[in-house]
């Protein structure tokens, strides 16, 4: 795949870049080995003060970083924005908040003094998707960074220009020249740089394929790995649920970021007591959202980022067609130029279908009738993938129950699930494991060192 900026919302090739050759990759690999002894050295104070000017710089370039995010991968210019606000919230979150997530911890043993300690690992790979091109990126780098850890950013290659002004922001923020690098390299070179002994760890952000490939390289060389992978999140309607905010929460929550975010709720399992009264509110609600150019303030929904990825979603609406669904709204390609796809909603779904057990990375939605909280819960449990759930319920012993037995590294009650530096972010089974985000986001690419003073 070439490393290029093609406008989804036309299909138009706007700026092409050269790979960095092995030679490029040899200097990158040098410096951010340099950088990380000097970066490393710096005092939290110093590095808080520096990582908050990154920060200020990211605000006072709010509208042209939200426009590029916009041409390289179609969400709307108003989720870019708030996307770019985000993330300098997380730079100045963790900033302030990292001292005492590292802080030495004492504990009481024979010793005159015991105690954890925590350090940077060094140089951190970060394997980058296209989604969230800022945000996936920053939920790393801003606990990696105030850790003391540098960063090497491998970016998905259709959206080089947020890589490229990621490495220039923290340039003119005033870190060393090695803290933070993008290396444009297309994914069959990753393996190389995870093997190079000066790369201490790896993240992950992507697909389970992705995820396997990665995690095994670092295997290989015994490397810490973080990874963050699918999802096929639940959205669980039970009857004392309150409606009217369940659908308006479950049609955002389906096509928040163009319906291309691993935390969107897919499987919408609902109890047949409100099934209809929650579908017949769904779908209106789907159908009435405004598809079309994301610079438009009055689009909900832009287009998909890649062409392959409306191909691969179309396909999947098309074998759930195929096997007996019912397709309550949307389900055709538009004529005309960028990868557009209506929002739409499947019925009747059959484990014979592939948007039974696939992630749909589109606006495609699911919808299940169950007759029970115990039936919801299988459906629900029912995937190989397990990073976010939602459960939308006012008895307070339901939503016990569904905190404690939803297979999920997220699970929220009432509200669509999201991500905030102040929680750890991650799933279970094939999505992934470990955490971003938090002190244990922080402390995943920290050398956990003991300390014993006789």
């Amino acid at each position: 795949m070439p490393i290029a900026t093609v406008n989804p919302a036309t299909g138009e090739l706007e700026k092409e870049f050269e790979p960095h050759d092995d030679a490029e990759v040899e200097r990158r690999l040098a410096r951010a080995a340099a950088g990380a002894r000097e970066w490393g050295r710096v005092s939290l104070a110093d590095r808080g003060r520096l990582v908050v000017g990154a920060a200020d710089l990211l605000e006072g370039e709010l509208p042209d970083v939200a426009r590029v995010l916009t041409t390289e991968m179609g969400k709307t210019f108003a989720a870019a924005k708030g996307e770019v606000a985000k993330c300098a919230a997380a730079l100045k979150y963790f900033a302030e908040h990292a001292p005492g997530m590292l802080a030495d911890e004492p504990v009481a043993t024979k010793a005159a003094d015991s105690r954890i300690v925590y350090q940077p690992m060094g140089p951190v790979l970060a394997v980058m998707p296209w989604n969230f091109p800022l945000w996936q990126v920053i939920r790393f780098a801003a606990p990696a960074l105030m850790a003391g850890n540098v960063g090497l950013l491998k970016h998905a290659s259709n959206v080089p220009q947020t890589a490229l002004y990621l490495e220039d922001l923290f340039r003119r923020a005033g870190l060393p020249p090695g803290a933070f690098q993008t290396l444009l390299v297309g994914a069959d070179r990753v393996e190389a740089v995870i093997a190079d002994h000066r790369v201490r760890a790896v993240t992950l952000t992507g697909s389970e394929g992705a995820g396997r490939s990665v995690a095994a390289a670092a295997g290989r060389a015994l490397k810490k790995s973080v990874l963050e992978l699918g999802g096929s999140d639940p959205f669980v309607v039970l009857p004392s649920a309150d409606l009217e905010r369940a659908t308006t929460v479950a049609c955002e929550a389906r096509v928040q970021n163009n319906g291309q975010s691993c935390i969107a709720a897919k499987r919408f399992v609902v109890h047949r007591a409100v099934y209809d009264a929650f579908v017949d509110g769904f779908v209106r609600r789907m159908a009435s959202l405004e598809v079309g150019d994301p610079m438009d303030s009055g689009t909900d929904v832009g287009p998909l980022a890649l062409e392959s990825g409306r191909r691969a979603i179309h396909d999947q609406v098309e074998d759930a067609r195929a096997h007996g669904a019912a397709v309550l709204c949307g389900g055709e390609v538009p004529e005309g130029p960028g990868w557009y796809y209506p929002p739409t909603v499947l019925a009747g779904i059959t484990p014979a279908m592939r948007v039974a057990t696939e992630e749909v990375f589109g606006p495609v939605a699911c919808v299940y009738r169950v007759d029970s909280a115990d039936e919801a819960l299988q459906v629900a449990n029912d995937s190989a993938f397990g990073l976010g759930a939602a459960v939308f319920t006012d008895d307070p012993s339901e939503q016990r129950r569904f905190v404690e037995e939803l297979e999920a590294g997220l699970v929220f009650v009432n509200a669509m699930v999201a991500s905030t530096p102040e929680l750890p972010f991650g799933g279970v089974k094939l999505s992934g494991y470990g955490r971003e985000l938090d002190t244990l986001g922080l402390r995943e690419f920290c050398d956990v060192k003991t300390v014993w003073r006789a």
